[in-house]
């Protein structure tokens, strides 16, 4: 009996953690239309702002701009994971975290120094505890990106840059591609590859590109626009990772959600037949009790 009282315990402490679950899954699908929308919104900005590049791209050299410029030889790359603050995500962080380390692999075999720049609590704490030399953390970003959050990250990346301190750098985020699917995508951020500011990448719209004036000249405008480029690139990354987050979360927690009911139908199934076997038992101790007073 004392088991049975135990088993019952259990039925209602899965209970109590399946009703956490499925509210945490029905947060996060709310929040995953409110990051949706964000991307939406913020869609058009950037697709006007890669128009804009290639439009300069047309009267300026390839290497106008120190963010162009490749530089020979590659000794320092630093690698940009972004992660989430929070767990109970499944396996959104260790994608990120095993394409970050296979990349980190790659670069420290072919001799190159490598760095990280973190976002996110949950890579940040995996790489202080693997080792790795971190030049920079930021843990306290929120679920809805901005682009001041956006800025202090590039802006940081572009003045080591500048400086010669970094030669490359690549930014490893989860793309949002719905709510079932997100993809672990690496990027390089610097220095700027020509096709995406040329609109020669395979698959580029060119038909709608328009002419511009610019003022003072083409190289001013180019000067200006890539920094805020790059901004925009890590503001989007941000923002895939967000929406990717909730998504992850909300087919975890509907996860956790179904395996605790079967485990409530399964422990309840027991108990039925525990407490069918008591009172089986009981009914035959009254009768034998029963019987045993008529024969005496």
């Amino acid at each position: 009996m004392s088991k049975a009282r135990a088993v019952l315990r259990r039925i209602k402490s899965v209970e109590k953690t399946s009703q956490i679950t499925k509210t945490m899954e029905m947060v996060a699908t709310a929040k995953i239309k409110k990051a949706q929308a964000r991307i939406e919104a913020a869609r058009p900005y950037a697709i006007k702002m890669v128009e804009v590049l290639h439009s300069v791209a047309k009267h300026v050299g390839s290497d106008s701009h120190p963010l162009l410029e490749v530089h020979d030889p590659i000794e320092n790359v630093v690698i940009v994971p972004i992660t989430s603050n929070r767990g109970l995500c499944g396996a959104f962080n260790m994608n990120i975290l095993r394409q970050s380390e296979a990349l980190y692999r790659q670069e420290t075999e072919n001799g190159r120094n490598v760095s990280f720049l973190s976002v996110g609590r949950k890579g940040t704490g995996y790489l202080k505890f693997v080792g790795r030399n971190l030049i920079a953390a930021h843990t306290d970003f929120s679920d809805n990106p901005t682009f001041l959050e956006a800025k202090i990250v590039a802006d940081k990346l572009i003045e080591m840059y500048q400086e010669r301190t970094l030669d490359k750098v690549y930014i490893v985020f989860n793309h949002f591609k719905s709510v079932m699917e997100q993809k672990p995508t690496v990027h390089q951020l610097l220095p700027i590859k020509q096709e995406e500011i040329t609109g020669e990448e395979e698959g580029a719209d060119k038909k709608n590109s328009s002419e511009y004036e610019f003022e003072p000249d083409a190289v001013r405008v180019l000067y200006d626009l890539l920094p805020r480029y790059v901004e925009t690139v890590v503001l989007r990354a941000l923002m895939e990772s967000a929406a990717s987050e909730h998504a992850a979360r909300r087919v975890a927690m509907k996860n956790a959600t179904d395996a605790a009911l079967e485990m409530i139908e399964s422990l309840t199934r027991w108990y039925n037949r525990a407490r069918q076997a008591q009172i089986t038992q009981e009914i035959a101790e009254i009768v034998g009790g029963a019987n045993a007073l008529q024969e005496a």
